[in-house]
């Protein structure tokens, strides 16, 4: 259940804020008090963001400095969180077979953006005492047998910075932790690209526990990004009902 205090007075980053968990997120936040800065590649999308909340956005793709350099400046010189939320898939390629262009461009979208962020919002969070940072990481960050060669890459990497920037920069107040989704209801593009891959892939996903709604995983990126998590730094939050358990 929202807080309508919890987040009253600070400014959080959202990216990906135009649909699915990012939107959720964004919501989520705007409620509990936050000044939310959207983030996400299709105006229209945030349109409809600012047609039902008060938000501040930025519409751009995210790969482009310019367009970081825009989202910070949005922000008006404080940003007390950062939702590191925008990625895309990779069409279950396997190693053997993804293709230079797929590689880069996710890892472009889901670790280089990601830690363009980063870096762009800590020397504002540490001037302003501290902030919280959480940055969407997903099963496949936790495992082989989730995704593609070059989405699995790229959240196992996702963590590894997370993780980095809690040890670094714990002591200036700055607290990272990532969230770990499973199966999420949004429009993320999942097609499989690869029989051979999906084949050797899909006899894990009945490990899965289901399908999760968007709010489900705003619920707890803003416990991460909010007071309510001060003891909470370096955590990888699996929010996938159970199949990390499996």
């Amino acid at each position: 259940m929202a807080n309508a205090d919890r987040f009253s007075g600070k400014t959080v980053i959202v990216t990906g804020a135009g649909s699915g968990i990012g939107r959720a997120t964004a919501l989520r936040l705007a409620s509990e008090g936050a000044t939310v800065i959207a983030a996400d590649v299709n105006q229209e999308s945030l349109d409809k963001l600012a047609a039902e909340i008060d938000v501040r956005t930025v519409a751009g793709d995210l790969t482009d400095g310019d367009v970081i350099a825009r989202v910070v400046a949005a922000a008006d010189g404080r940003i007390d969180g950062l939702a590191n939320v925008a990625g895309i898939m990779d069409g279950f390629l396997p190693a053997g077979e993804v293709d230079d262009a797929t590689w880069d461009r996710v890892m472009g979208v889901n670790v280089t953006a990601p830690m363009r962020l980063v870096r762009a919002v800590l020397p504002v969070m540490t001037a302003g005492g501290g902030g919280a940072i959480v940055n969407v990481s997903s099963e496949a960050g936790l495992r082989g047998s989730a995704a593609g060669a070059a989405y699995t890459t790229s959240k196992h990497a996702v963590i590894g910075l997370t993780r980095s920037v809690a040890v670094v920069y714990g002591k200036d107040g700055v607290r990272s932790n990532a969230v770990a989704p499973g199966g999420v209801a949004t429009n993320i593009e999942a097609v499989p690209k690869s029989q051979f891959g999906y084949e050797r892939l899909s006899p894990y996903f009945g490990n899965a526990a289901g399908t999760a709604q968007p709010e489900q995983l705003a619920a707890a990126i803003t416990w991460l990004l909010s007071d309510d998590a001060s003891n909470t730094n370096g955590v990888v939050l699996a929010s996938d009902g159970g199949w990390n358990a499996v």
